[in-house]
């Protein structure tokens, strides 16, 4: 996909850097409002955004404290690399099923659970949607501090490091 192409996207969609990497959108905040099990936070039952990556950019380690639902919308394959408390490493390859072999169009990220996606291929595009549930907020967003990350799982070192934070969007 051609860079103007990219920028039409994140102007039709009115999307922003994200801190994680890539741009974004939030598409929906549900109005009604639940009270989480985990720790009594009230939160909005579901939020939704679209989320692009291109030219590199990937989204560094980070974590929230509600489930998160990833979408396939178009482009090219996206690697989702989820971490378990014990150290087991699960990617989810996400993509048009019909096109890319063993991809997935959905993959859901466990409430707590530190995560990085990636494109396949770095120069491709990704238009993907998350939906949280309960809702996002930026409150509950850590990104991973690397020393912390690395030691916590040290035998993923190889796939942890090049997916610490950068420092935002790389369009």
């Amino acid at each position: 996909m051609s860079q103007e192409s990219v920028d039409q996207l994140v102007t039709r969609f009115n999307m922003q850097p994200h801190p994680e990497g890539g741009y974004y959108s939030e598409t929906y905040r549900a109005a009604d409002q639940v009270t989480r099990l985990s720790d009594g936070a009230v939160r909005s039952s579901s939020t939704a955004i679209y989320y692009l990556l291109n030219n590199g950019a990937y989204s560094a380690w980070h974590r929230i404290a509600s489930d998160e639902v990833w979408h396939f919308y178009a482009g090219d394959p996206l690697l989702l690399h989820v971490l378990a408390g014990d150290g087991d490493l699960q990617t989810h390859r996400l993509g048009h099923p019909l096109a890319h072999a063993q991809a997935v169009c959905q993959a859901v990220v466990p409430a707590g659970s530190w995560f990085a996606a990636q494109l396949e291929q770095p120069a491709g595009f990704a238009l993907l949607g998350c939906t949280v549930a309960p809702g996002f907020e930026f409150s509950e967003f850590e990104l991973a501090k690397a020393d912390d990350l690395l030691v916590q799982y040290p035998q993923n070192a190889e796939i942890i490091r090049p997916l610490l934070a950068h420092g935002g969007a790389q369009a």
